[in-house]
């Protein structure tokens, strides 16, 4: 990757390839009357043309998720009567180059009746809101309740009650590749290979030979190197069913390339929720129970996981604190947009980002320091397992060592004297406070028809190198690296000896794949456990090189206790494939493959603050400082997990400053490019004081925990509750993100007017 020489599915390129361009909606809801697809069959260099009816043996999107009432639509490949979403593929041409076909698919002439769209979850469950599906009398997706303890006394008794009305508006992943996929159909054989970009190779090969009608030993399924996924590639698309159809009705290679705008259109999109929160408390801070209700977009249908997302949120709502007494409800919406699904963080980031805002409004009602309410309320250490009132069981944790360690790194009860006597001068200086948990290493969920568990293969050569084969599909994580580390640690074996392989579902035993930072914590762990098994090996048949019962296996060898003597990796190696005499109960070759499915999450946990100042004249956000200490258990590569956290909390602050997926009334995608969407840039990203504590987990033998999405959770209430700070002294206790400089002006500029009058 760093020499450019990294095959991407757009470096391939077969002989006899044909290129798709796919036809789609600018209508977010219609009626399709008719479709005249004769002016792009004629254009010269187009091979087919097809629609709908063409598609109609394909099977519909798949959806993993099982919950009770769900009402799942049945999205085709392509739309045949109707269409629901601006994006969504009504044709695709074929065509020998790729420009040709895009040009060709301009001249499909579809004759819409155009309907009224709803983008806004609380409008669509208005009465009389256009119906995103007509077979259904409301645009209610699911309803999900869930409580612990007792909310109603708990609400009854407590001396204060906050209330608050939060967004966390839709994200667009937009990772570095676009999606794309190459068919290639080899009929002698029945045997069809997709390359594709994605985080789930063995998952995406089951569900597409399922809608493909096609046995599943005959799909090879080969993601190469993937430029980012962010959740938005734990998916299968409607895309790639289509493009293996297309080469197996066709004979030849087919290629699909998304472009940036297809990206923001019809790849799934982040977040979307609108929570009404409420937290109660003692007149000390104690906090005694908390209550959410969850308004969550789903979009137009449901992608591989959508209507699992929000109820993460509701798992983790109690944060690192000992709430006792919760109370859910999540509203599954759908709405004429492209689906909501998994990106970084998927349910986690907006259930931290409602606790932690609640418990500054909730500080800031009682008068206390927004650092004292927290230590007041963690979970104890001396408390772990924790048992949470959501039913999830907290694996370990020292939250409060963790905090007062990032305390100490700003100074902090410095740096509240200093914001003092700013404010003083008449300046809006803030500090914001997050201290986040999160849910990682994904095991089984009742919601979710896939398994948590993963596997790893460890080949020792007969040269004595060894061949790690790993279920999970790292897309950027740098699992090649650690895993090798693990396996040159485990085996003495120099770390140049090891090659790591995934993402060919043709020599990789089955996976589940990459996401939910399982990627160390379950396809490390199953990898460590194959170590063991090869170790146990590498024991026995060291034993009978040596003629000894009393050996060792040490940095490499096998030694013998009582001599001294002893046989190196290598060497055991060569034996075990030679064979010519094999011990007892063995078997040649040097082997192992272990599948591990753990038994609880894991749960990293942290601490962000951030020191921010807001100009009065521009609304500007100054970050001064940015301190983060984060937990993820025992670290086995520091770059990789400094590189995890600083790209994670990039994401954070887009959310809270920059980013927003903007639909208008009629569901038109208003921000579907980079000239209107804002990310985080090189040039505005803050500078990150990074530290850790450790707390390793007990439910792996790694002791990990998972960083993937660790900063992204942690960043954004810390940036919110940082401005919101900033702003207090002129009475604003809450803004909406993103925290734009126009809408911090107005805010602003509102109140100053409100003082003068």
């Amino acid at each position: 990757m760093i020499t450019g020489t990294a095959t991407y599915v757009d470096d391939i390129k077969m002989p006899n390839m044909l290129y798709a361009a796919i036809v789609r909606s600018p209508h977010a809801a219609a009626n399709i009357r008719s479709l005249d697809t004769s002016k792009a069959t004629a254009h010269p260099g187009v091979i087919a043309v097809y629609t709908g009816p063409d598609v109609k043996d394909v099977g519909g999107v798949v959806c993993g998720v099982d919950l009770p009432g769900l009402r799942k639509p049945h999205h085709t490949i392509l739309a045949t009567d109707r269409v629901y979403l601006v994006g969504h593929a009504v044709a695709v041409v074929v065509a020998k180059d790729r420009y040709v076909a895009a040009d060709a698919a301009e001249l499909v002439e579809v004759d819409y009746e155009v309907l009224q769209g709803v983008a806004d979850p609380e409008k669509a469950l208005a009465p009389g809101a256009p119906a995103v599906h007509p077979q259904w009398p409301d645009n209610v997706a699911f309803t999900f309740h869930q409580k612990g303890g007792d909310t109603d006394t708990a609400f009854a008794e407590a001396d204060v009650i906050c209330k608050q009305r939060l967004v966390s508006q839709r994200m667009v992943a937009n990772p570095m590749e676009t999606r794309g996929c190459v068919a290639s159909w080899h009929a002698a054989d029945r045997a069809l290979t997709i390359y594709t970009s994605t985080q789930i190779p063995h998952l995406a090969r089951t569900i597409l030979a399922g809608m493909l009608g096609l046995e599943e030993n005959r799909l090879r399924l080969i993601a190469p190197e993937v430029g980012g996924g962010f959740g938005c590639k734990l998916n299968v698309y409607g895309e790639e069913a289509l493009v293996s159809f297309l080469a197996m009705k066709l004979g030849r290679p087919v290629k699909w390339i998304e472009t940036r705008r297809e990206h923001f259109l019809t790849t799934i999109q982040g977040r979307g929720h609108v929570d009404y929160w409420e937290i109660a408390a003692k007149r000390d801070g104690t906090i005694v129970g908390v209550k959410v209700k969850i308004l969550q977009d789903l979009g137009a249908y449901h992608q591989l996981l959508t209507p699992a997302i929000p109820t993460l949120s509701v798992l983790m709502m109690p944060g690192l604190y000992n709430a006792r007494n919760i109370q859910a409800e999540i509203v599954g919406v759908f709405t004429n947009c492209v689906p909501t699904d998994a990106v970084r963080g998927a349910g986690r980031p907006e259930a931290t980002y409602g606790i932690e805002r609640m418990v500054d409004i909730l500080a800031a009602e009682l008068k206390m320091d927004a650092a004292e309410i927290r230590f007041k309320n963690f979970v104890k250490a001396d408390q772990f397992p924790f048992a949470t009132a959501t039913g999830l069981n907290y694996d370990s944790g020292d939250y409060a060592t963790t905090f007062t360690k990032a305390l100490d790194m700003i100074s902090y009860k410095k740096l509240r004297e200093e914001q003092a006597a700013a404010r003083k001068q008449g300046r809006l200086v803030g500090i914001g406070i997050s201290t986040y948990g999160e849910i990682c290493a994904m095991g089984p969920s009742p919601a979710v028809a896939a398994g948590g568990w993963e596997s790893a293969t460890v080949k020792v050569e007969p040269s004595g190198k060894v061949t790690i084969l790993t279920g999970i599909s790292p897309h950027g994580q740098g699992e090649e690296t650690t895993f090798a580390q693990v396996a040159g640690d485990e085996l003495g074996v120099p770390i140049d000896d090891i090659l790591v392989l995934h993402g060919d579902t043709s020599i990789v035993q089955y996976g589940i794949g990459t996401f939910g930072s399982r990627g160390t914590a379950v396809g490390g762990t199953a990898l460590y456990l194959a170590l063991q098994d090869i170790k146990e090996k590498a024991i026995r048949w060291g034993s009978m090189l040596l003629d000894s019962t009393d050996v060792r296996f040490d940095s490499g060898l096998c030694i013998d206790n009582a001599t001294g003597k002893s046989v190196s990796i290598q060497s055991i190696a060569a034996a075990a494939y030679r064979a010519m005499k094999i011990p007892a109960h063995s078997e040649p070759g040097l082997v192992a493959t272990r599948f591990w499915e753990p038994g609880n999450f894991t749960y990293p946990f942290g601490a962000h603050i951030i020191h921010s100042e807001v100009d009065p004249d521009t609304g500007q956000i100054e970050i001064k400082r940015y301190v983060l200490v984060d937990d993820i258990g025992n670290i086995l590569n520091p770059m990789l997990v400094d590189g995890q956290l600083h790209g994670g909390a990039s994401w954070g602050l887009g959310q809270a400053l920059w980013e927003h997926a903007i639909y208008d009334d009629n569901a038109q995608l208003v921000t579907g490019e980079f000239m209107d969407y804002a990310m985080a840039r090189a040039s505005t990203m803050p500078w990150l004081e990074s530290a850790h504590t450790c707390t390793p987990s007990p439910v792996n033998p790694l002791g990990v925990k998972g960083v993937g999405e660790a900063g992204t959770i942690g960043s954004t209430p810390a940036m919110v509750n940082s401005v919101v700070d900033a702003l207090s002294p002129l009475g604003v206790t809450h803004v909406d993100m993103p925290l734009t400089p126009e809408k911090l002006w107005q805010i602003i500029s509102s109140k100053r007017q409100e003082a003068s009058a």
